[in-house]
């Protein structure tokens, strides 16, 4: 199962997929029978693609062959988080958008995976038995409420400094204590043949990241399909300036999260 989302804020699975458009690749060898959910971030350029197509040719003819993948990670955005680390957990810093945003998201995350892997979403712990995967975790802002919902949670991210706050602000609360966090990339995971049950890839707000990077739901749809996962669930996110919240819709124009299924090989 999957689940991604876009917007101009802005899996690897136990027999599921993840959703990794940086490169393409990734979502289809790290590919099961899951899901996945995230916020749509660049499309692959020309190069890229022709990578992931003669790595998928390799990943299927050459057996144990070995596929080496081109790292995704950029210098420059990495740059840009590290030295915003400090504040993930500041409510009313550079982060403040996903604080609020958080809600929301979880509230999509939680129904979809619930009704994928039918557990209760009325359960304090509906993710028990589930191992789940955030790439680009950051501070650790989804890790943590997943983890509290009973999952089995590791969070990557290829900057040092994000990974070092998310360990200290977790070890504070028991639930979030176990939290797998590593400063690693996907590529990796994959070279090492890791997989989970659902894989999350969010992204973050205005100021981050490049907007002319932007991926459209249509062309979310297009990357899913190829990569054999069906999008079963997309939502809007708006704000409310009068309340100062979050809300799912139907307008997904800016904001968007969505739910897919990777068909089984």
């Amino acid at each position: 199962m999957a689940m991604v989302g876009g917007s101009k804020f802005c899996g690897l699975t136990r027999q599921c997929s993840r959703f990794l458009f940086n490169t393409n690749s990734l979502v289809e060898l790290l590919a099961g029978r899951s899901s996945v959910c995230g916020n749509g971030v660049e499309p692959p350029t020309s190069q890229q693609r022709n990578f992931a197509n003669a790595a998928d040719s390799s990943a299927s003819a050459a057996g144990g062959n070995e596929v080496f993948f081109k790292n995704s990670v950029k210098a420059a955005e990495a740059a840009k988080f590290a030295a915003m680390a400090d504040t993930w957990w500041d409510h009313e810093g550079p982060f403040k958008p996903l604080h609020l945003m958080n809600p929301t998201r979880i509230s999509f995350i939680r129904s979809a995976l619930c009704q994928h892997f039918r557990k209760d979403p009325n359960s304090s712990k509906p993710f028990e038995g589930l191992r789940i995967i955030d790439v680009g975790c950051g501070g650790g802002l989804l890790c943590e409420p997943l983890s509290r919902m009973g999952a089995r949670v590791t969070g990557i991210d290829a900057v040092e400094k994000n990974i070092n706050i998310a360990l200290l602000h977790a070890v504070r609360d028991p639930l979030t204590a176990s939290i797998d966090y590593r400063c690693t990339t996907a590529e990796q995971l994959v070279q090492e043949q890791e997989q989970f049950d659902a894989v999350i890839s969010l992204e973050i707000p205005r100021g981050t990241h490049d907007w002319s990077n932007l991926i459209t739901p249509v062309e979310l749809v297009l990357l899913m399909k190829r990569a054999s996962i069906s999008v079963h669930e997309m939502a809007g996110l708006v704000y409310d300036p009068l309340r100062n919240d979050w809300t799912l819709s139907d307008d997904t124009d800016v904001n968007y999260i969505a739910f897919g299924v990777k068909h089984s090989l």
